[in-house]
C-alpha cells in the first residue's frame, strides 16, 4: 500500500472521495515543500492545532498527537518550532517533555483584531512554513462550524489569518471543515451527504486522511523517505502521549468523552496506521 492508501484507510466520513482531486502522491508534495522552505531562509516552523468539541467543552485528541510528532521531527531537521494555539488547547501542551518548544496563545477575538495579531506574529517570527493539523477553518460567511453544522466561533481563535497572509503553508484535515480544505471547496460542496459549508481557507499543499493525526504521520513518512531518516514516532510513544492528552482534558472527537480514543477509534485501532507506516520505512531500511 502507498502512504495515501494507509492514511485514507478505515474512512468513516467519505473524505477519500476527494483523493482524485489531489496529486497522486500528495504527501510527497507536502514533504518537499517543508524541505524547500528550510533551504530558502532560517528554519522556523509554526504549527497549529486544536479543534473544540462543543458537547464536551474541550479540545479533541485528533490533531495534538500529530502536531507533537511533527514538531519533534522538524526539530530533528533543524527547525525551530513554535506552536500557535488558543486558550483551550494550551493546557494539552503543558507537559514537562515539550519544554523545548515555544508557544504563542492566539486570542479569541474579532476579525480585525485577529488579522492584526496574525500580521504581528508573522512579522516577529518570520516563519519559513506554517502547518495546520486538524484546525477548524473559516467558512464562506466567516464562521467556524463543526461536522454537525454547529457554530463554534466563540471557542475558536481565527488562526486562519496566519495562513491567508503566508505563501508557504500545509493543511491537514479529515472532514472538510479544516484549514486547507479551501483548496477543494467546490469539490467538497458537490459531494452528496457531506458538508454544505466547508472551510474556505486555502494552503499551498493539502493532506487529507481518515484521521488528521494519520495525515501528519503520512507526511512524516514521506519526509523520512526524502531525508533517509525515520522521523516517525513509535506506537508506544503515541499511546503514552494520547494518555497524557486525555489526562490534560482532551476528549474523543466522536464520543466527546475523556477516553484514550481518536475519532471513535480505540487506542489500539488508532495505532494501526502508525504501525503500517513504520513498516514501510523498515522494509525500505530507513531507520
Amino acid at each position: 500500500m502507498s502512504i495515501e492508501d494507509i492514511i485514507l484507510s478505515h474512512d468513516q466520513r467519505g473524505i477519500s472521495a476527494l483523493r482524485s482531486y489531489l496529486p497522486h502522491s500528495y504527501c510527497d508534495d507536502a514533504a518537499n515543500l517543508i524541505l524547500d522552505s528550510g533551504r530558502k531562509r532560517k528554519r522556523i516552523a509554526i504549527i497549529t492545532t486544536g479543534f473544540f468539541i462543543l458537547r464536551a467543552e474541550a479540545p479533541e485528541t485528533d490533531g495534538p498527537l500529530g502536531a507533537l510528532a511533527m514538531a519533534h521531527a522538524l526539530n530533528l531537521l533543524g527547525f525551530d518550532v513554535i506552536f500557535v494555539i488558543d486558550k483551550y488547547t494550551v493546557p494539552l501542551f503543558e507537559t514537562h517533555t515539550e519544554k523545548q518548544y515555544r508557544f504563542i496563545e492566539f486570542p479569541i477575538t474579532d476579525h480585525e483584531t485577529s488579522k492584526k495579531h496574525a500580521q504581528h506574529i508573522l512579522s516577529e517570527v518570520k516563519p519559513s512554513i506554517l502547518i495546520s493539523i486538524e484546525r477548524c477553518g473559516l467558512t464562506e460567511d466567516c464562521r467556524y462550524l463543526n461536522m454537525g453544522g454547529k457554530d463554534i466561533s466563540d471557542y475558536t481563535a481565527k488562526i486562519d489569518y496566519l495562513f491567508i497572509d503566508h505563501h508557504t503553508t500545509i493543511g491537514i484535515g479529515d472532514g472538510g471543515n479544516e484549514i486547507g480544505m479551501g483548496n477543494l471547496f467546490s469539490q467538497i460542496k458537490a459531494l452528496p451527504d457531506f458538508l454544505s459549508e466547508p472551510a474556505l481557507t486555502r494552503v499551498s499543499k493539502l493532506v487529507i486522511a481518515s484521521i488528521s493525526n494519520w495525515g501528519a504521520y503520512g507526511l512524516l513518512t514521506a519526509l523520512s523517505r526524502l531525508c533517509k531518516q525515520n522521523l516517525l514516532p513509535s506506537v508506544e510513544w503515541e499511546k503514552e502521549m494520547l494518555s497524557n492528552l486525555v489526562a490534560k482534558g482532551a476528549v474523543d472527537g466522536v464520543t466527546a468523552e475523556r477516553q484514550c480514543a481518536v475519532d471513535g477509534f480505540t487506542i489500539d485501532q488508532n495505532a494501526w496506521a502508525l504501525t503500517q507506516l513504520n513498516r514501510i520505512l523498515k522494509t525500505e531500511q530507513i531507520s
